[in-house]
């Protein structure tokens, strides 16, 4: 389940939360302040940012802080707002505050859409490879793999951000979370794991950046072109 924080102070923002919990998302509500927290910043997917409690010009703080980790920033904004967004904010994407509530929740699957490329059906495909993310189900090839829970979220992000190098610190800081006093040599351990199990048949669908971290290629193909 993706979870959508609602940053607001207002109780006409935060009655969105219960809609976004019956399109099948966690939608909990919190103040601006937390936005700090680490634990919001291991958990968050979706940050749907109420425009009167966030100046336009705290976005572009807020979009550095969770930009690299893949976070969809959107602007929640009160008709009489609207001229304030501008081309360049830094957001995927904005709904007005009186919008259906349903409009806000498929906004919010094409904006994931657009990014992590996350289909209608919860499902991230790369190539053969297939995480159904409602199941937390793992194919390759139609073939069902079985991880373990770290395993499958260290997998699912980097999915979900594929094509992107990732350190292993952050990595460690997204998947395990701040609090994980483990050191690099697990995402090492668990890298090589999950090759053992879903790069079969030839398949190649993570790569080790040098001197870097790892990413998922994207458009994964079996190795030697076929």
């Amino acid at each position: 389940m993706r979870t959508v924080y609602l940053v607001t102070r207002h109780p006409d923002a935060a009655r969105l939360a219960p809609e976004l919990e019956r399109a099948g998302f966690n939608a909990p509500v919190i103040a601006p302040e937390r936005l700090a927290s680490d634990e919001i910043q291991s958990r968050i997917d979706v940050a749907v940012l109420d425009f009167r409690d966030i100046p336009p010009a705290a976005f572009s703080i807020i979009a550095s802080a969770y930009g690299e980790n893949g976070v969809i920033l959107f602007a929640l904004v009160p008709p009489e707002g609207l001229d304030r967004i501008s081309a360049d904010l830094p957001v995927d994407d904005f709904a007005l505050l009186t919008a259906p509530p349903e409009e806000l929740a498929r906004r919010i699957e094409r904006a994931l859409w657009r990014k992590h490329g996350v289909d209608a059906e919860n499902t991230i495909r790369c190539g053969a490879l297939q995480i159904d993310l409602t199941n937390y189900r793992v194919t390759v090839d139609g073939e069902p793999v079985v991880l373990t829970f770290k395993e499958y979220e260290l997998l699912r992000f980097l999915a979900m951000n594929a094509g992107r190098v990732f350190t292993r610190e952050q990595l460690l800081n997204r998947v395990w979370g701040y609090d994980y006093f483990g050191g690099a040599r697990t995402v090492d351990v668990h890298i090589r794991r999950i090759r053992a199990k879903i790069e079969v048949g030839g398949h190649a669908f993570i790569e080790t950046v040098r001197n870097v971290g790892y990413r998922l290629v994207a458009d994964a193909r079996k190795s030697g072109g076929e």
